[in-house]
């Protein structure tokens, strides 16, 4: 087989190294590039011949696919597929792979932390102290004792849940279905937009969840309330969003993810919005994570060529 690893991940030239000996150890090729694709023909050209794609977040068309004819596996080094053409890829029978869980703790950790730097504003707490000034009489807001509202309770979602718990506040969630976790009261979206002090996002993007938090569910915010967005941009429509924080229809809002890789669009709606944390998608980037990722995407291709595949995204 020829393992085909487009972009880099994160593993180190001895990392590299050792993976490459590793797949050779059982007669496989493993190629590896230390640079993004350029281009679309650029992608396909280092993709064309492999039997099992290696990669992270790089957006997959569908001439990608078509022109690797010999493609049986992808191996995505990412929680979400939605930069995959998967309805292709079933078509096809290429099995595609997830890391599931990798992130899990650095997500979730990322989520606590920018709930508290809202409610405290520390930002603008460090820009004044560095204006050589003082509070001004700012009073923040504590997390303990508040309403947090998760909208997804996958592994991210339910980790979050557990780290809320443990900071004294009491949970809402939505799901799609609901599930047994201690402390946690699942309600409809509407009763959790409407009851939460934090809104956060950990659901993935697909046609049900595309803006599914919108002009109108902003309307349902308590005007204190902050909104977090770790999952996937396009999640929330951010033209709303950045007129309620204008309005003062809601209180904030951390964002770590957008409609495209950062760098965004420097006319980006959310660049105007008052009392914003914009994050250049750090939620997954931690040493811990970033290691444990790259142990899982080279495991799920042991155990596809093993005839047992695991995290196959359907």
């Amino acid at each position: 087989m020829k393992i085909i690893l487009v972009e880099p991940i994160g593993y180190t030239s001895k990392e590299l190294s050792k993976v490459k000996t590793d797949f050779e150890a059982l007669s496989h090729e493993f190629i590896a590039y230390d640079d993004k694709p350029s281009s679309e023909e650029e992608l396909i050209e280092r993709a064309q011949n492999a039997d099992v794609l290696l990669l992270s977040n790089l957006q997959v068309s569908e001439n990608v696919i078509e022109a690797c004819s010999k493609l049986k596996m992808i191996s995505v080094a990412f929680a979400g597929v939605d930069h995959i053409p998967m309805d292709l890829c079933r078509k096809k029978n290429i099995i595609v792979s997830n890391a599931a869980g990798y992130s899990n703790h650095s997500v979730a950790e990322l989520t606590i932390g920018s709930a508290i730097s809202l409610l405290r504003k520390i930002m603008w707490s460090d820009s004044k102290t560095r204006q050589l000034s003082n509070r001004e009489g700012f009073l923040g807001t504590e997390l303990y004792g508040k309403t947090f509202g998760i909208i997804g309770t996958g592994q991210i979602g339910s980790e979050v849940a557990h780290l809320a718990n443990a900071f004294g506040c009491k949970v809402l969630a939505y799901n799609r279905s609901i599930k047994n976790i201690p402390n946690v009261e699942f309600c409809n979206l509407d009763y959790l937009l409407q009851n939460s002090d934090i809104i956060t996002l950990h659901v993935p993007l697909n046609n049900d969840t595309k803006h599914l938090i919108d002009k109108e569910k902003f309307r349902l915010v308590k005007s204190s309330a902050i909104l977090i967005n770790t999952a996937r941009g396009p999640v929330v429509d951010y033209n709303a969003l950045s007129a309620s924080l204008k309005d003062a229809q809601i209180a904030g809002a951390a964002i770590d993810v957008y409609e495209k890789e950062p760098p965004v669009d420097k006319d980006h709606p959310l660049f105007e919005a008052p009392n914003t944390i914009l994050l250049p998608h750090i939620g997954y980037a931690t040493q811990e994570a970033i290691r444990l990722r790259g142990k899982i995407v080279i495991d799920n291709i042991i155990g596809w060529l093993n005839s047992n595949p695991q995290n196959v995204m359907y």
